[in-house]
């Protein structure tokens, strides 16, 4: 894999693998945990969303059901179409007929920043194998939470997976890429201070693209000073997490 690509053919997965797909002509990807025995654990926004939940975007532009249906069941999954929360899924159903690639980890910042597209890779490092599958069995018996699309969503379920790092402080998003980068876009436009420093378009562009590339590394779950370890016993109990706790070391902050 390099910088233009993630992609990976499925004889090369391992379990523990973090995996993507892009959806709806690549403007978001679907992200879920390799469990081997082509099967991939993922966190879904399905069509069973209740009225009053979720936002715009949840209902409007994004789902990511597998793609199989009442009348066309999987043979290997059923009809997972309407399932929220999260499932276990063969690799062809969380696919749903999309390519398949792979979520990178560890990487230096210049090839983050060279990563034009969010979503794909992170300056946070993997946790052993052993530990990331622990996670995956033990959040698919009980629970991720509410599905929320800038703060809680399929990609963040795979990053908590494989790191056990959450973001501590409510008022920002959460691990996604995806949504860091959403954010920093129209960040970049439209609050940044420095697009009145030039009128011309080659000025405007250079200005926006740089405040978008600054966005997005300062919002990765691997540099962001917001972000503790958390095991997955106390996530799945719900109990919040304080700033007090991180300062008096009953929580580990990530460095």
């Amino acid at each position: 894999m390099g910088v233009l690509s993630n992609k990976v053919v499925r004889e090369e997965l391992k379990p523990g693998d973090h995996i993507y797909s892009w959806r709806s002509a690549y403007i978001y990807a679907h992200h879920g945990i390799y469990a081997g025995d082509g099967k991939v654990v993922h966190f879904t926004r399905g069509g069973g969303l209740e009225v009053g939940t979720g936002t715009v975007l949840d209902r409007v532009l994004f789902s990511s059901s597998p793609y199989s249906s009442l009348d066309n069941p999987c043979p290997r999954c059923g009809d997972q179409s309407s399932l929220d929360g999260v499932i276990s899924s063969c690799l062809d159903c969380f696919l749903s007929g999309g390519k398949l690639y792979l979520f990178q980890y560890g990487v230096t910042p210049v090839f983050f920043l060279a990563k034009a597209r969010g979503g794909t890779c992170t300056l946070a490092t993997s946790d052993p194998q052993e530990d990331v599958l622990y996670r995956v069995n033990y959040i698919l018996e009980n629970g991720f939470g509410a599905y929320h699309i800038f703060k809680n969503n399929c990609e963040d379920f795979a990053i908590y997976c494989k790191t056990g790092l959450l973001v501590v402080t409510s008022v920002s998003v959460g691990r996604s890429g995806q949504a860091a980068s959403f954010l920093a876009a129209i960040s970049a436009v439209v609050s940044s201070p420095l697009r009145y420093l030039t009128t011309s378009f080659g000025g405007l562009t250079a200005v926006a693209g740089g405040m978008y590339c600054v966005s997005r590394l300062v919002s990765d779950i691997g540099l962001r000073r917001d972000v503790i370890k958390v095991p997955v016993e106390r996530l799945v109990a719900g109990s919040s997490i304080t700033e007090a706790e991180v300062a008096a070391g009953d929580i580990a902050r990530e460095d």
